[in-house]
């Protein structure tokens, strides 16, 4: 009885995977965002020229029903915001359906090993986490990347401004020189811009595209002196001489967090290697947390705790400058 189950939860499983992704190809063929991409690559043949990468998906904004459905669910509009920081290109109604495959896939396999609902519902929520873990590990790592080249871009502002150029030359100049992810977003902006939005505006527009408060600190400066006046290049290299140095800080910082660092992921590891060293050396020694309800409970509470002690340790060195 419990293999016809199994075999009955695997079906349905596998069954609503193919039908996830065949609705999910089906919304994407027939969106009018992929309508909008197969015009822009019919004028791109006949004029002979690449439309931006950057600007093309700013011009796929309109969504198909199943997305405008999916926008409408709880905790979208935060994981939409997740989605776009992170810089990954997908769209909410794949990440969504890429999350519930993940989470169904865990449960049936674990619930189908160890036929323990407990068990199965930790892998319902570990394999459901890991699509936002991805996108929170994206995020962090464009965030980074972005606040270490966005120093060189200010500078390379000023240098165009006492040059002669405009405001928007310079973030062309930015746009063609810099390395992803600050040539990208600057990228967009100075095409905003082409097509008739303000220079503040589109750069405030990138604010929502990342997290950064040196990004906030440069867009406000430019907006202010845009109604005020001023020497903005003597400005600009000011907060770029203060963006290094609060890099700076930033990394000593790092460097002093190390050992907690180091710590949190000993005492993370060490327990999970340990289980399984005994398995591997004593099988028979450990066979109890197999067949044993209560150690099975055990045993789950125990990677429960783990894991929360290892989120606590992250917050107690996570300190932001």
């Amino acid at each position: 009885m419990n293999a016809a189950v199994v075999v009955i939860m695997i079906f349905i499983a596998v069954f609503l995977s193919v039908l996830a992704l065949f609705f999910g190809i089906q919304s994407v063929r027939e969106s009018p965002a992929a309508g909008v991409k197969r015009r822009l690559q019919r004028m791109a043949a006949e004029s002979g020229t690449t439309p931006s990468e950057a600007f093309t998906s700013e011009l796929l904004l309109e969504k198909p029903a199943a997305g405008k459905l999916i926008e409408h669910l709880p905790l979208m509009e935060r994981i939409m915001s997740l989605i776009t920081h992170s810089g990954i290109q997908i769209t909410p109604v794949r990440f969504v359906l890429l999350f519930g495959i993940a989470a169904l896939s865990g449960f049936v396999v674990v619930f189908a090993v160890s036929k323990l609902l407990l068990a199965a519902l930790l892998a319902l929520f570990v394999c459901g986490g890991m699509p936002f873990a991805y996108l929170i590990y994206h995020k962090k790592q464009r965030r980074a990347r972005f606040d270490e080249q966005l120093p060189d871009a200010l500078s390379m502002v000023a240098r165009s401004l006492r040059a002669g150029h405009s405001l928007s030359g310079a973030i062309e100049l930015i746009s063609q020189e810099m390395p992803e992810p600050t040539g990208g977003l600057f990228k967009i902006a100075y095409e905003q811009q082409q097509l008739g939005m303000r220079m503040t505006d589109s750069l405030r527009s990138l604010l929502k595209k990342i997290e950064s408060i040196d990004l906030h600190f440069f867009v406000t400066i430019v907006r202010i002196n845009n109604e005020t006046g001023g020497n903005l290049a003597e400005i600009l290299d000011k907060l770029a001489d203060t963006v290094r140095s609060r890099l700076q800080i930033r990394r000593q910082v790092r460097v002093y967090s190390a050992q907690g660092r180091l710590s949190g992921y000993v005492l993370t590891v060490m327990p999970v290697a340990t289980f399984f060293g005994f398995n591997f050396l004593n099988p028979g020694y450990m066979s109890v947390f197999y067949t044993e309800r209560l150690c099975q409970l055990i045993l789950c509470a125990a990677v429960m705790v783990q894991f929360a002690g290892f989120l606590v340790i992250r917050k107690i060195i996570d300190i932001r400058i």
